[in-house]
């Protein structure tokens, strides 16, 4: 939802990205392109007709009352979200473009088709979207349990990420088994995006994308930023350097050359938010900003200090050891030695189901057989 240059923080500009005429003509092509090969994107669904619904504004302002004040469920660069209610009482979240915020027709169309042609259980539902007049709003499935941002950084958000929850205080932080299922989750959706064909670049992977359903279930959410992969002979594509800044790859930031190995260096980022409970970029006591990827690996003694303290040392030193070898993986310099998120997702669904109970076994990790230790991961 909000994002700005990696290179640091936006500027907003006084002209709109693209005129309403524009956003309007494109978006009456939305049910003819298909800027993907459907059938091979998405394996499940046997058709390549576009699936998102179309609203009017009337009755999404309905479903709203009106956009009521007490249907908001947060604000970013997007524009503000609400929840609603609309036909069969489903309960939905409805986010409204702010015509002169940061995200434009562009980012709205993109949305729409990635997420109109892409099915996961680990990217979030669009049910539809509303392009009457001027108005450019999508409906998503409602996220009851919010965004990871919001458990990881409890108390420390000023902003709500939307199809997230009813502002709620006093969350509990997540247990290490969650944390495990979550990031296995984020990671099984960024594998799907990169297998699919061509394969699709997130580009904005980030704790408060991460949307958690019923049971923590990790859906992937906001895809204006999306981007299609390099095909062929092609080693990566450019672009204009977007993202959000603490998570973008070092070479994508310097060069504008994007490939899967940015989204994994971002996956690893992530990764380390949920091992430490850190934000990405935090201001540091002497000035300046705190990069949670690049100081923490340099004494590995201190590796079992870097677990988040509300965890209170509930989690197995084994398992953690191996999560942050993983993160250290995924954040290497050179994006060659970064592994493929298929591999990441093989170590994460093992760490995923060795369950740690610490009352039962006194701190031990327990789990169905399996392997001695975790899947070792190809470095390509």
């Amino acid at each position: 939802m909000g994002w700005f240059p990696c290179s640091g923080p936006s500027k907003q500009t006084s002209k709109k990205k693209n005129s309403v005429d524009s956003g309007r003509h494109s978006t009456d092509k939305l049910k003819s392109k298909n800027s993907l090969r459907s059938k091979e994107v998405d394996k499940d669904a046997g058709s390549n007709q576009i699936a998102a619904k179309t609203f009017i504004f009337r009755d999404l302002a309905a479903a709203t009352k009106n956009f009521r004040g007490d249907y908001l469920l947060g604000e970013g660069g997007f524009g503000r979200v609400y929840k609603g209610v609309i036909e069969s009482n489903q309960v939905v979240a409805i986010k409204q473009l702010d015509r002169n915020g940061l995200q434009g027709n562009r980012e709205f169309l993109v949305e729409v088709l990635m997420l109109s042609l892409l099915h996961h259980p680990n990217l979030v539902n669009l049910i539809g979207y509303c392009a009457d007049g001027d108005q450019r709003l999508l409906v998503y499935e409602y996220m009851p349990l919010g965004s990871l941002e919001d458990h990881l950084h409890v108390g420390l958000n000023l902003e709500l990420k939307y199809c997230s929850a009813d502002p709620t205080p006093g969350k509990e932080r997540l247990d290490w088994n969650t944390r495990m299922k979550i990031a296995a989750g984020a990671a099984k959706g960024l594998e799907y995006l990169h297998s699919a064909s061509p394969p699709v670049i997130y580009r904005d992977l980030k704790c408060s994308n991460i949307l958690l359903g019923e049971g923590y279930h990790a859906k992937l959410s906001d895809f204006g930023l999306a981007k299609l992969g390099p095909v062929g002979d092609n080693t990566h594509v450019s672009t204009r350097v977007m993202g959000t800044y603490g998570y973008c790859a070092p070479e994508y930031a310097m060069t504008g050359q994007l490939t899967l190995k940015s989204d994994v260096y971002s996956f690893g980022v992530v990764l380390l938010e949920i091992i430490t409970g850190r934000k990405a970029i935090e201001s540091s006591k002497t000035g300046g900003d705190f990069n949670l990827a690049r100081p923490l690996f340099k004494d590995r003694r201190k590796f079992s200090q870097m677990a988040d303290p509300m965890l209170q040392g509930h989690y197995p030193v084994r398992g953690m050891y191996q999560a942050l070898a993983v993160a250290a993986m995924c954040v290497q310099e050179q994006p060659n030695m970064r592994p493929v998120i298929a591999d990441v997702v093989t170590a994460l669904t093992y760490l995923a189901s060795q369950k740690f109970d610490h009352e039962t076994r006194g701190g031990i990790q327990t789990s169905r057989p399996g392997p001695a230790t975790s899947p070792r991961m190809k470095r390509w």
